[in-house]
C-alpha cells in the first residue's frame, strides 16, 4: 500500500510526528497530496515540530518578543506565525548547538561519565537558554550601567523576571550559566594559566620558548576602529589552520598576549563578558580566536560594557533569599545542590529530598 493511498488522518498524524521542521517541509516535497495535506494544516503542523525540536515555545516567544517598552517579567502571547517560526527556528538553533556543548563542558573533570543528554534534558537545556537570553536582553544593556546595579527599582525588575520561575528552573537556569562561564573563561577569554598549559600540551620543552604575558588587567582594550564587522580580515596565516595557530609562537605572535589575566583579573574580565548573549559568546568562540578579535568586538558594543559585570548571579541569590525568609544559609544549599547535581539539568530524578525543597522554594 502506497503512502499517497493512506487516510488523510494518518498523513496529518505523520507529519505531527515529524521531529525537525526540515523533516516536515522534505516530506510535504514527496507528493502532490502530502503537499494540499500539508498546506492544509501547515501552522498547526509547524508548532507541534517547533515545539518539539526547539521548545518550549513560550519562553522563546517571551524572548522573541521582549522589547524596552514591556517589562520583561509581564507574560506575552503572539499567535503562531511563519514569520515567529523563522525567528524560533534562528533562536533554537542556537540553543540546540549550546545542548550540543553541555555534555563536554559538564563532564570535562568526569570525562568516565560523560554522556549524551536525554531529551528531556535537551529540553531543560533549551528552556535554561531561552530564560537567560532574555535577562541578558532586558538587563544587560546600554541602558544598564554600572551605577543602576544598585537601584532598588532596577534590582525589582530583575528579580521579578525570575520569579516567574521555579526553584527547580532557576537550578537549571544556575546550571547552565555556569556551562556559559566555562566557555567564556576557556575558550573566549583564556586566563594566563589556560593558556600555558595548553601551550605547554602542544611544546613539552621549556627550551622552545618562554610565554610572555601582559600583565593589563581588565579588558586591555585596543584603539578603537571605525567600525567593526563580523568579516573584518585578518592575516591569512593566523586563520590557515584548523587552531588558527593560536599557540604557535612566530615573529610576529607571542602565545602569551592571548592571556587575559589569571586570579582577580580574569574574573573581573568574565563578569563583564557573561553580559553578552548566549549568541554572541557562541559566535566569539567559533569565530575570534585571537584576543584581539575578541577585544575589537567588545569595544564597538560602547562604554557601558567596560567594569559592568553581570547582574544575574546577584539577582538569583535575591531570589533564593527572599524565598527562604532571606535565611542565607539557603544561597548555600542552593549552590551546593547545582554543584553535585543534585538540581539543575541533569538533577537525579531520584532525589526526593532536594525536589520537595525546591518545590517548597
Amino acid at each position: 500500500m502506497y503512502l499517497g493511498d493512506l487516510a488523510t488522518e494518518l498523513i496529518e498524524q505523520i507529519f505531527i510526528s515529524c521531529t525537525t521542521v526540515e523533516s516536515v517541509v522534505a516530506l510535504s516535497s514527496t507528493c502532490h497530496r502530502f503537499h494540499s495535506i500539508y498546506s492544509s494544516r501547515k501552522l498547526s503542523v509547524l508548532a507541534n515540530v517547533a515545539e518539539a525540536q526547539y521548545g518550549p515555545l513560550h519562553d522563546i516567544t517571551q524572548l522573541l518578543t521582549h522589547n524596552d517598552s514591556q517589562f520583561a517579567h509581564v507574560p506575552r502571547s503572539v499567535p503562531f506565525s511563519l514569520a515567529l517560526l523563522a525567528q524560533i527556528v534562528r533562536t533554537g538553533r542556537v540553543a540546540v548547538r549550546w545542548a550540543n556543548i553541555y555534555p563536554f563542558k559538564k563532564w570535562k573533570l568526569d570525562s568516565e561519565n560523560r554522556r549524551l543528554l536525554t531529551s528531556t534534558e535537551r529540553y531543560r537545556v533549551r528552556r535554561a537558554i531561552y530564560r537567560l537570553w532574555l535577562f541578558t536582553a532586558a538587563f544587560h544593556t546600554p541602558y544598564h550601567p554600572r551605577h543602576t546595579r544598585a537601584n532598588p527599582t532596577m534590582q525589582h525588575e530583575r528579580t521579578m523576571l525570575l520569579h516567574n520561575c521555579s526553584t527547580i528552573q532557576l537550578a537549571e537556569m544556575a546550571d547552565m550559566h555556569a556551562i556559559m562561564r566555562d566557555v567564556v573563561s576557556s575558550n573566549v577569554c583564556p586566563s594566563n594559566g589556560t593558556i600555558a598549559r595548553k601551550f605547554r600540551k602542544r611544546f613539552p620543552d621549556p627550551a622552545d620558548h618562554q610565554l610572555v604575558f601582559n600583565m593589563n588587567i581588565h579588558l586591555n582594550y585596543p584603539i578603537a576602529a571605525d567600525h567593526y564587522t563580523h568579516a573584518r580580515s585578518w592575516p591569512a596565516a593566523l586563520l590557515s589552520s584548523p587552531f588558527h595557530a593560536k599557540y604557535r609562537a612566530t615573529p610576529h605572535h607571542e602565545p602569551g598576549a592571548e592571556g587575559w589575566g589569571d586570579d582577580i583579573a580574569h574574573y573581573y574580565v568574565v563578569q563583564d563578558m557573561l553580559k553578552l548573549s548566549l549568541e554572541q559568546i557562541l559566535w566569539l568562540k567559533e569565530n575570534a580566536p585571537y584576543k584581539g578579535q575578541v577585544q575589537a568586538y567588545v569595544k564597538e558594543l560602547g562604554d557601558w560594557f567596560e567594569n559592568n559585570g553581570e547582574t544575574f548571579g546577584q539577582t538569583l541569590e535575591l531570589v533564593i533569599c527572599e524565598r527562604d525568609g532571606g535565611l542565607e544559609d539557603a544561597i548555600g544549599l542552593f549552590w551546593d545542590a547545582v554543584g553535585c547535581g543534585r538540581a539543575g539539568v541533569t538533577k537525579d530524578e531520584e532525589d526526593e529530598e532536594w525536589r520537595e525543597e525546591g518545590e517548597e522554594w
